[in-house]
C-alpha cells in the first residue's frame, strides 16, 4: 500500500484463458466488479507481469498470466456524520432503503452544508459506504427534492451502487408517487411524454424542453377532491421535478408547489390555515431487484401526516 494505493496481485485462471481481461480478472478478483476493474484498466492501474499498464479490457486474458491492480483507495468526503434520525424500510450489508422526510436535503450544498441525508447515512453506516468515484461517501443512486418526503435507495457497496445504476438506467425501477393536485384531471388517467431540461428562461427551474432528455410519467386519479385529486404518478424514466413539471404541464400543478404551483384562491386559503409549505408529493412506491441477490424487493410507505391533514381538509 503505498501514497493511497492498494494493490492486489491476480493470476488468470485456466478456464478463463481466451475471455475479455475485464471478465478474467473480476472472476480472479471477486471482491470487484466487472466495472470497477474495467475502470481500473482504462485508467492505467493495471500492469501486467512485465509492469507495463494494459490499457484495452477487451483484450484477450491468457491462462496463468499475472496481473497487478493499482486500487485507488477512497478518499474522505468533506462531509461530517451526523446524528440525524432515519426511518430505514430495509438494510443489509449492500443497501439501505430509507424513508425520507419532507424538508431534509439529501446532499450538502450551498445553502445546506450539513444535516443532510448524507451526514446522517455517513453516521448510520460507518465504514460501510459505496465509494464510487474513488469518494468514500454513501452511494446515493437517485435522489428526490427537498421537500418532497418518500422512499429513496443508498448503496453500500461499489458492486451494488453499479447494479442499481444500471437498473435506473434501464427504467426497470418501479418508483410511485402520491401527490395532491389542483383541479380534476380529465381523462382521469393517461400518460405525460413530454421531454424536460433547464429553463432557457430562469435556470432554477425545469421545463418541457424539445432538446431535452424524454421524461415519462403515467398518472391516474385515486379520489376526486375539492376541485382537486389525490394521483398517482408511475415514473417510466426519473429527471429532475419531472412530476412537478408534467402534472404542472396539463393543467394540475401540485398543491403548495412553491415553483410549479398555481393555487387557487379556496386552495391559498387551506394550505394557509394548515401551514402547508411544501409540494404535496411523497415517494410511495419503490421496487427493483437486488443488484446481489437478484431477489425482487418492493416498499411501500404511507403518505405523511402533513398530506394526510391536507388530503382530509379537501375530502369531499
Amino acid at each position: 500500500m503505498d501514497r493511497g494505493i492498494c494493490t492486489v496481485e491476480a493470476r488468470i485462471s485456466a478456464d478463463a484463458g481466451g475471455w475479455r481481461l475485464d471478465r478474467a480478472l473480476a472472476q480472479a478478483v471477486p471482491t470487484l466488479s466487472r466495472e470497477r476493474i474495467k475502470a481500473l484498466i482504462s485508467s492505467g492501474n493495471v500492469r501486467n507481469e512485465h509492469g507495463v499498464a494494459v490499457r484495452d479490457p477487451a483484450v484477450k486474458a491468457a491462462a496463468g498470466a499475472e496481473f497487478a491492480l493499482d486500487i485507488p483507495l477512497p478518499t474522505p468526503a468533506h462531509n461530517e456524520a451526523q446524528e440525524i434520525p432515519l426511518v430505514i424500510a430495509y438494510e443489509d450489508e449492500h443497501l439501505i432503503v430509507v424513508d425520507k422526510p419532507a424538508g431534509l436535503v439529501v446532499h450538502p450544498a450551498a445553502g445546506n452544508p450539513d444535516g443532510t441525508l448524507v451526514n446522517a447515512l455517513l453516521h448510520h453506516c460507518g465504514g460501510s459506504l459505496s465509494g464510487i468515484g474513488g469518494v468514500a461517501r454513501p452511494g446515493i443512486v437517485h435522489r428526490i427534492d427537498k421537500d418532497t418526503s418518500g422512499l429513496m435507495i443508498a448503496a453500500k457497496t461499489d458492486r451494488a451502487h453499479e447494479g442499481l445504476a444500471r437498473q435506473f438506467a434501464a427504467h426497470s425501477i418501479e418508483r410511485r408517487y402520491r401527490a395532491i393536485v389542483g383541479g380534476r384531471p380529465n381523462p382521469a388517467s393517461g400518460t405525460v411524454d413530454a421531454p424536460l431540461a433547464r429553463s432557457p428562461v430562469n435556470r432554477k427551474k425545469v421545463a418541457i424542453v424539445q432538446s431535452g432528455r424524454r421524461a415519462v410519467t403515467h398518472y391516474r386519479t385515486v379520489e376526486m377532491l375539492k376541485d382537486a385529486a389525490l394521483v398517482e404518478c408511475r415514473l417510466e424514466t426519473g429527471r429532475t421535478h419531472q412530476v412537478r413539471v408534467h402534472m404542472a404541464s396539463i393543467g394540475h400543478s401540485l398543491l403548495g408547489d412553491p415553483v410549479y404551483g398555481r393555487p387557487k384562491p379556496v386552495h391559498k386559503a387551506v394550505l394557509r390555515e394548515l401551514g402547508f409549505q411544501r409540494q404535496a408529493l411523497h415517494a410511495a412506491h419503490l421496487g427493483f431487484i437486488h443488484p446481489i441477490s437478484s431477489i425482487a424487493l418492493a416498499f411501500d410507505s404511507e403518505i405523511p401526516d402533513d398530506m394526510q391533514e391536507l388530503f382530509r381538509a379537501l375530502r369531499v
